[in-house]
């Protein structure tokens, strides 16, 4: 992954002042070229030619031995001096630019075979800055030695030609391999997990960096070795990104399999093949999506065929992961349309014309045209269905065409407290009371002017239930220690209790519009094989962490807002928004990008009228009736103009309610009774839990028939199955 192009280097040493003996070294080397192609061509069938491959190869090596030591110490010098800032970097570059231009008739040598050999060839009246400069080469090649870096042009002299040119000609024809699936940086509770147990189960992140913080200072030789992993992390990433080695793919939380992957991209010809295993945040992760949408909308993806391991192929991987066979051809290598297969439990399945299906560069370029991520279809039927809806309806933002285009007039917080870095902010229910503060109405805490706020997170919500669970604290609990506790019955009846979220927030942290008094939320936490991936609730106001991101008003859309939000929290938890969400997620989150490419029904498409009412008024009724049912809601109630109280909890009518909102929402999309029955289909989970609870599918009974009744313009009877 690190080393240097020939090209590169000679950029480096123009830059320098000491270029112009560099381009005469280069020729010199490019002579092991011819050889290493004799390499190629025998066969070694016999051991005299075994033997003459022997001796061309360590010509071949004699004769890029200086090269290679000069693209190591360039390489080195780029490492160390990565991010450096034009002050800092002015003592490193001073030696070095007075030594090449002084002693220029021997930089070749100097750079490549370093200070040691070159000392009696230079005047005593350069000691002072021979000695800057001797430092700088040894730390240089001593960076080198530790990162064995591989100047892939020195190291295959006869795959390219020109190599002083930008893009040198030639590659390899094809790169196979299984990179290596690790974080350049490993994060806290995961390295500590198996070192420290006091460190790895700190209640929060906050109080587990002032325990690495005070051992460090002690001298403890464990947490030094976690700041000096995380110096070699930082290093590696600032290499990498410095100087622009991996645009396409070293944002974010850097992974190694995604360097390899770009760097096999540019290590094959125009016309050659990649093909590799990776995990499936190749395709589908945000951080990936400008090396894949670049492939897979230009029609360069071959294949990708996509695999869970269940303990099948790796025993010692969670059973969930997943990675894909990835095959992608060079620039000038195009295909019409691309093979893809998901959810595969083996390799047999990809000759199944149903799992296994061409997807188009168009294809592609719809189903998420921001990114240009792939979709998740388990069968042809997903891809038709899901073709058919985005074809018909916009995503919720789209900035394909270069300006952000919204179906409604929202924009994404990720909650209002990140539950690391905001975690200081976070008191718990004792620590408020021993500084003298006082349970009030809203299940907040007063002292003075002083107010603090429940601070909600996903756990706590479900679809149109801002009080679905408690927050359970169990400290012996390493990775999630926070656990939900599932709201009884007598609770949700009860419109004066909430539930008791692990801590509260300070009203003044939590930064709010001015007249809103409620939000639409949706859980961050989720997968595509949960009972729903997609989960959406109205909640008040309060405060809320990452794991439970809200869509708020644009800053001039206040009023608009009020009017008209709710109806995207029914949309977001109908079961055909979810159906195509789920063709989205990869891995645990429900990221923003996700969200904002999911078709959405349009404001003027509620308008449509089903028997004497609108699907407006329809869904504003029910909306109210599932949300409004505790107090702390009333603000929400009086925005959509009901003045009563909240509304009792009847599980039976919560059914029908949501029954009738799923079967309006499948019109809405357009989408058949047939195609209904399909799409409830893939809901096993669901399905299950009405088996053992009804002796059968009673959800998707109920929405079916609730499509016919509406088909009819019926929107009041209550159905019976």
């Amino acid at each position: 992954l690190l080393g240097l192009r020939v090209s590169e280097a000679l950029q480096d040493l123009r830059e320098l002042g000491g270029g112009l003996f560099a381009s005469s070294a280069v020729a010199g080397a490019e002579m092991a070229t011819e050889s290493m192609q004799l390499i190629e061509e025998k066969s070694d069938a016999d051991i005299a030619e075994v033997q003459e491959s022997a001796v061309l190869f360590h010509g071949v090596e004699d004769t890029t031995s200086d090269l290679r030591g000069l693209l190591d110490f360039l390489c080195g010098y780029r490492y160390l001096t990565a991010g450096m800032k034009k002050r800092a970097l002015a003592t490193f570059e001073g030696p070095l630019v007075t030594t090449l231009g002084r002693h220029i008739e021997v930089a070749y040598k100097l750079l490549a075979r370093g200070p040691d050999h070159m000392s009696d060839a230079l005047p005593s009246s350069d000691t002072t800055t021979w000695s800057q400069f001797a430092k700088l080469w040894h730390e240089a090649r001593a960076i080198a030695d530790r990162e064995g870096f591989l100047h892939w042009e020195v190291a295959f002299p006869g795959v390219w030609h020109h190599w002083t040119n930008i893009r040198p000609q030639g590659g390899f024809d094809a790169v196979i391999g299984n990179p290596p699936w690790d974080h350049i940086e490993q994060p806290e509770v995961e390295w500590f997990a198996t070192r420290d147990e006091e460190i790895s189960h700190a209640a929060t992140g906050a109080t587990r960096k002032a325990l690495i913080k005070n051992k460090k200072e002690a001298g403890d030789k464990l947490a030094l070795e976690y700041e000096m992993m995380k110096e070699r992390a930082a290093e590696m990433r600032m290499f990498v990104r410095s100087f622009d080695k991996y645009p396409l793919l070293s944002g974010g939380r850097i992974n190694l399999y995604s360097l390899f992957v770009e760097r096999a991209m540019n290590l094959i010809k125009p016309d050659g093949f990649v093909g590799l295993f990776t995990p499936s945040g190749i395709y589908a992760d945000k951080t990936a999506a400008p090396f894949f949408k670049s492939v897979s909308t230009s029609g360069r993806v071959s294949s990708l065929f996509d695999f869970e391991n269940k303990k099948i192929f790796f025993k010692d991987i969670h059973a969930s992961f997943k990675f894909c066979a990835l095959i992608f051809g060079g620039e000038e290598r195009k295909f019409d349309q691309t093979e893809c297969a998901f959810f595969l439990h083996d390799t047999k399945t990809i000759n199944d014309p149903d799992r296994c299906f061409p997807l188009t560069p168009d294809d592609f370029a719809r189903v998420n045209p921001n990114t240009g991520t792939a979709p998740i279809f388990r069968t042809r039927r997903d891809v038709d269905i899901t073709r058919r809806i985005y074809e018909q309806h916009p995503v919720l933002v789209d900035y394909s065409g270069g300006e952000e285009c919204k179906a409604w007039p929202v924009r994404f917080m990720q909650g209002l407290f990140n539950m690391t870095s905001d975690s200081h902010l976070f008191h718990t229910a004792d620590q408020l009371d021993e500084e003298g503060f006082y349970p009030v109405e809203g299940n907040c805490y007063k002292r003075d002017k002083e107010l603090y706020l429940p601070l909600y997170e996903g756990k706590m919500v479900q679809a149109f239930d801002h009080r679905a669970a408690s927050v359970i604290v169990n400290p012996k609990n390493l990775n999630r220690p926070a656990q939900p506790r599932e709201t009884t019955r007598e609770e949700h009846n009860n419109p004066d209790w909430l539930p008791n979220p692990q801590f509260w927030v300070s009203v003044d942290a939590a930064e709010w519009p001015e007249g809103l008094g409620w939000a639409v939320a949706f859980k961050d936490v989720t997968a595509p094989t949960n009972v729903r991936t997609m989960i959406a609730s109205v909640v008040p106001r309060s405060g809320f962490g990452n794991t439970l991101p809200l869509l708020m008003p644009d800053a001039v859309e206040i009023a608009t807002y009020r009017e008209n939000a709710w109806l995207l929290a029914a949309c977001l938890n109908s079961f055909a928004l979810d159906f195509v969400g789920r063709q989205k997620v990869q891995g645990q989150h429900l990221n923003w990008f996700i969200v904002e490419q999911l078709p959405v029904i349009s404001p003027a498409d509620y308008d449509r009228r089903f028997g004497d009412i609108t699907a407006r008024d329809l869904i504003r009724d029910h909306v109210l009736r599932l949300t409004y049912t505790s107090h702390d809601m009333a603000p929400f109630a009086r925005d959509l103009g009901y003045d009563g109280p909240p509304f009792i909890w009847d599980e039976e009518e919560r059914r029908h309610l949501r029954a009738r909102l799923d079967s309006l929402y499948f019109h809405l999309y357009g989408l058949s009774r047939e195609d209904a029955e399909y799409v409830l289909s893939t809901f096993p989970i669901v399905q299950r839990e009405d088996e053992a609870a009804f002796g059968k599918y009673r959800t998707r009974d109920l929405i079916l028939a609730y499509m016919n009744a509406l088909a009819a313009g019926d929107t009041e009877s209550m159905v019976k199955v």
